[in-house]
C-alpha cells in the first residue's frame, strides 16, 4: 500500500523517542516525531499538531518593545504586579471588548496564560483545606491537567458536548456539591473543538460558583475569535461573553499569544474580580502572612515563579492593548485569517471522506477558527493519528484533551497557500487506501 512516508521511518522515530503509545504522546512529542521525519525524508508535513500563531506579530507591540529596550528597561527588574501602563490598558481593554469592570489594580501580567492559570490553580487549592480538586470543562488544553498533576491536585472533568444548556446545571451541581472543588477551568472558544459557551451556560457556571464558593478560571486565549459575531469594535456590543457578569469569584486570563500573535514574548494578563482580589483568607494569612487573594497572587506566587514578566514585553502589551482600545488596531480582523484557512480545510476534508467530530455548537454549526476536529469513519483517534503520520499529516489524539469522541485535534495556524493542494492529494490517497 502506497503511503507518503514509509511507515517504518515513523515507527523507528517513535521508538527512538520512547513513544510507546501515540495515544499518550504530548503535543511536543508529536512535533518532535514530525520534525525528525521531515529531516530524514525531506518530505514536508502538514503541521496540524501545534497551536502556534501563523501570523506576523503585532507591529504595534514590536515597535513599543524595541523602544523600551532602547530606553534601557532590560537592566531593571519589572514591578511584580505590572507597570502602571499595562495595568491601566488591560483594565480599559476588558471594558472595551468584554464589557467587564475590572480596576487596573486587579490586572496583573503573567508569563503567558500558562503561568497565570498555574498560579490561579495553586492559589485556589490553598484557600480551603477541604478543596483539593480542579474541575475541567473539557475538551481542553491538556497541559493544564499536567499543571495540576505537578502540584499534586486531584482532577475531575467532563465533556461539555454531552451537557449543554440546562444539562450543564445538574452536571456542575453534582461536582460542586461534593465540597472538594476549589476551581473550575475552561476556554471559550474552546480548544480543541471551538465550541463557545452561551449566556445561559455562563450564568449557570457563575451562579453555582458563587453558591459553592468555587474560583472560576476563564481562559480567554481566543477571545473575540468566535467569528459568527463581529466583536472588533471597542466599547460597542456585541462583546466577548464572560462569566464575570454572574459571579465575583473569577480570574480571567487574557493572553497576547493568539489575538496579537505575540506568543514568543510570553505575556498575558490575569484579570481578577475586584471582590476576589480584596478578599481575605485566614489560610493565606497563616501560611504567608498575606491575607488578600490578589496580593498573594502577585507577591507570593508570581514572585516565586519568575520575579515578574519581561519588562519590555509589558510595554509591548500596553501598546497593543491601547491601540486596540483606541480603535487604531483591529486585531480581530487580523486573526480572521485562521477562520478562512479552516473553512478551506473543512471543504477538503468533506471531499476526501473525513468529517468534523465536533461539528455543532448547540443547534448551530461550530464556528471556523484556530482549532477544529477531524474524524474518519469509526477510527479511534490514536489509530487515525498513527495512520495520518504515514501520509505526512500530523495532529494530536482528541483523548488527550479529555474528549469522549474519536478523532484528532487540528490547527490551521501553520497552513500556507501551497498546503491546500498537498493536503487534498494526501487525504485522497488515505481515503483510497482505507
Amino acid at each position: 500500500m502506497k503511503t507518503v512516508i514509509e511507515p517504518s521511518v515513523i515507527d523507528g522515530i517513535m521508538q527512538e523517542l520512547e513513544i510507546a503509545d501515540v495515544k499518550k504522546a504530548s503535543i511536543r512529542q508529536i512535533g518532535a516525531v514530525v520534525r525528525e521525519a521531515e529531516k530524514r525524508t525531506g518530505t514536508e508535513y502538514i503541521h496540524f499538531e501545534m497551536g502556534v500563531p501563523g501570523l506576523p506579530p503585532s507591529a504595534v507591540g514590536v515597535k513599543a518593545e524595541c523602544e523600551a529596550l532602547q530606553r534601557g528597561v532590560a537592566s531593571v527588574y519589572p514591578i511584580i504586579d505590572g507597570i502602571p501602563e499595562v495595568k491601566e490598558q488591560a483594565s480599559r481593554f476588558m471594558k472595551a471588548f468584554v464589557n467587564a469592570d475590572i480596576p487596573a489594580t486587579c490586572c496583573i501580567p503573567t508569563v503567558g496564560s500558562m503561568q497565570g492559570t498555574f498560579a490561579s490553580m495553586m492559589l485556589a487549592s490553598q484557600l480551603d483545606a477541604k478543596k483539593d480538586t480542579i474541575l475541567y470543562i473539557d475538551p481542553g488544553f491538556s497541559v493544564q491537567k499536567m499543571q495540576a498533576e505537578v502540584i499534586g491536585l486531584k482532577i475531575a472533568s467532563f465533556d461539555l458536548s454531552d451537557y449543554r444548556c440546562e444539562k450543564l446545571e445538574a452536571k456542575l451541581e453534582s461536582y460542586f456539591s461534593q465540597g472538594n472543588i476549589c476551581a473550575v477551568i475552561y476556554s471559550s472558544p474552546n480548544n480543541p473543538t471551538w465550541m463557545c459557551l452561551n449566556e445561559q451556560e455562563l450564568e449557570i457556571i457563575g451562579r453555582l460558583a458563587t453558591k459553592y464558593d468555587v474560583v472560576v478560571i476563564e481562559d480567554m486565549a481566543y477571545m473575540t475569535m468566535d467569528f459568527r459575531r463581529d466583536m472588533s469594535k471597542p466599547f460597542e456590543p456585541p462583546y466577548q461573553l464572560t462569566v464575570s457578569k454572574y459571579t465575583d469569584t473569577y480570574v480571567i486570563m487574557m493572553s497576547a499569544s493568539k489575538i496579537f500573535s505575540y506568543a514568543g514574548q510570553r505575556i498575558a494578563m490575569a484579570c481578577i474580580s475586584p471582590k476576589l482580589y480584596e478578599r481575605h483568607y485566614d489560610s493565606l494569612k497563616n501560611r504567608y502572612g498575606i491575607a488578600r487573594f490578589g496580593a498573594a497572587y502577585a507577591y507570593i506566587f508570581l514572585y516565586t515563579f519568575s520575579s515578574g514578566v519581561s519588562h519590555s514585553a509589558q510595554y509591548a502589551m500596553a501598546a497593543m492593548l491601547k491601540a486596540a482600545c483606541d480603535g487604531e488596531y483591529n486585531f480581530v480582523e487580523d486573526v480572521k485569517e485562521y477562520a478562512d484557512r479552516t473553512a478551506k480545510i473543512k471543504d477538503i476534508l468533506a471531499r476526501t471522506g473525513f468529517h468534523i467530530v465536533y461539528d455543532k455548537d448547540n443547534d448551530e454549526p461550530v464556528s471556523d477558527g484556530f482549532f477544529f476536529t477531524i474524524g474518519y469513519k469509526d477510527m479511534d483517534g490514536a489509530e487515525l493519528l498513527q495512520e495520518l503520520l504515514y501520509y505526512g499529516v500530523s495532529g494530536i489524539d482528541l483523548s488527550t484533551t479529555g474528549s469522549t469522541r474519536k478523532g484528532i485535534r487540528a490547527c490551521s495556524s501553520n497552513i500556507k497557500p501551497h498546503h491546500y493542494a498537498m493536503l487534498e492529494e494526501r487525504l485522497k490517497l488515505f481515503n483510497e487506501n482505507h
